[in-house]
């Protein structure tokens, strides 16, 4: 909203100061001088308010230490996440830009399966909560809801290269020229629809979902969109749900999301920049630049959130929280194109879900066959076996953020490891 004030001030009336709103960089820095605010502003008085209210986190006793103090630590503060999330978004960002609206729609919709699946277990008093079949079922709708978007949408494009010659090279050749002129020179003026994908490591790092479909034959590129489409889908599940497995102890799933954000906001700002996507010869994404005002926003507010969330946590996130967590970083990569390198930047994610899988097939298997179930991990998901292997629990999360972080500058320079 102030995006179309100072805007129109600029405008209309050459406002000093006012053209500031244009710069992305400068939005995405109010983006998150506002959302640590608000989460800060907002968080203290919600933490109030669920304590009148006695919205409590119900402790399933697993032999933990330390567990039993945790009874009664309000929860559903994952509302103090999507609030300084979203406000800094409306109030900053270009909000008729379709990424933008995506990611919008994708903080509310995941936001409101897990506030559903809070409310259940809190004043229902029933600790299944939400059936996981509909948990899965509005992840699934997201996934295809994002798919169709990015398949069909007329904005959503890529601008492929048109040239050899190098950024710096073609800059050498001119005094006076506009420097975005050479740039755009660098690629086709055509925006094109493609279901390209950044593939790591590789020089000629692009791959076409079509390629899944090319044994069909003549018109194969009709049935793209049913491989790309099952692939959203599998991601937005994929990671929403290991997210959600991740906050198990304080400020694991808020730190390891604000590391993974931060690392996607490089992604997006290099990728919505005509300059250094050439320069790194990555894919250019006309518009995906704006989304860096909402990752910036998404930092924010798992920051200010953590600021409680440390051990001893003084409110949990609930799913409310942990399910968009994951789903907007999920839904995030594959609007940049950069769904492949997940696996690498959401290692933390990926290996607490996998010890799950893990733990539960070994257990069903070695039941089965020799009368008796045995397990791989001491407990699981994987922090659990590391706090019963006598690791206090800042431990964990400081070792786990450590790793994080490895795994985010390893993501960052993919970029040019090729």
């Amino acid at each position: 909203m102030l995006y179309y004030f100072f805007g129109y001030l600029d405008k209309v009336f050459d406002f000093p100061g006012a053209r500031m709103f244009q710069y992305i960089s400068f939005r995405a820095g109010m983006a998150v001088i506002v959302s640590l605010i608000i989460s800060m502003i907002l968080g203290k008085s919600l933490i109030n308010l669920l304590k009148k209210m006695q919205v409590k986190e119900s402790i399933r006793d697993l032999g933990l230490e330390g567990q039993k103090e945790k009874e009664g630590t309000p929860t559903m503060g994952g509302l103090i996440i999507l609030g300084a999330i979203l406000i800094p978004t409306l109030l900053f960002a270009d909000l008729t830009n379709i990424y933008i609206i995506i990611i919008l729609i994708t903080t509310i919709w995941l936001g409101f399966i897990g506030f559903i699946d809070d409310y259940i277990m809190v004043f229902k008093k029933d600790k299944k909560g939400l059936a996981a079949k509909f948990k899965i079922l509005g992840q699934v709708t997201l996934g295809l809801f994002v798919g169709l978007m990015m398949y069909y949408h007329p904005d959503i494009v890529i601008r492929e290269r048109t040239s050899d010659i190098s950024f710096i090279e073609s800059i050498e050749k001119v005094e006076t020229d506009d420097l975005r002129d050479v740039a755009n020179d660098l690629y086709s003026k055509k925006n094109i629809k493609s279901t390209k994908s950044t593939i790591p490591f590789f020089k000629n790092n692009e791959l076409d979902y079509s390629i899944f479909v090319s044994w069909l034959g003549k018109d194969y590129q009709r049935w793209t969109i049913i491989v790309f489409v099952a692939v959203v889908i599998l991601i937005i599940t994929l990671i929403s749900n290991s997210a959600n497995l991740t906050d198990g102890i304080d400020g694991l799933a808020t730190g390891v999301s604000a590391i993974i954000g931060s690392t996607l906001a490089v992604l997006a700002y290099v990728s919505g920049n005509i300059f250094f996507a050439n320069y790194l010869n990555i894919m250019y994404l006309p518009d995906s630049g704006e989304l860096v005002i909402f990752i910036a926003a998404f930092v924010g507010a798992c920051i200010g959130f953590l600021w409680y969330n440390t051990f001893p946590a003084q409110v949990f996130m609930g799913d409310t929280g942990s399910l968009a967590l994951g789903g907007i970083i999920a839904v995030f990569a594959i609007m940049l194109r950069k769904e492949l390198l997940i696996p690498l930047l959401c290692g933390i994610f990926l290996a607490e879900s996998a010890s799950v899988v893990m733990q539960v097939s070994y257990f069903k298997y070695t039941k089965r066959k020799y009368g008796a179930g045995k397990r791989i991990f001491k407990m699981s998901p994987l922090h659990h076996h590391y706090q019963l292997k006598g690791y206090a629990e800042p431990k964990i999360v400081q070792r786990f953020f450590i790793v994080g972080i490895m795994l985010a500058v390893f993501t960052v320079i993919t970029l040019k490891i090729r």
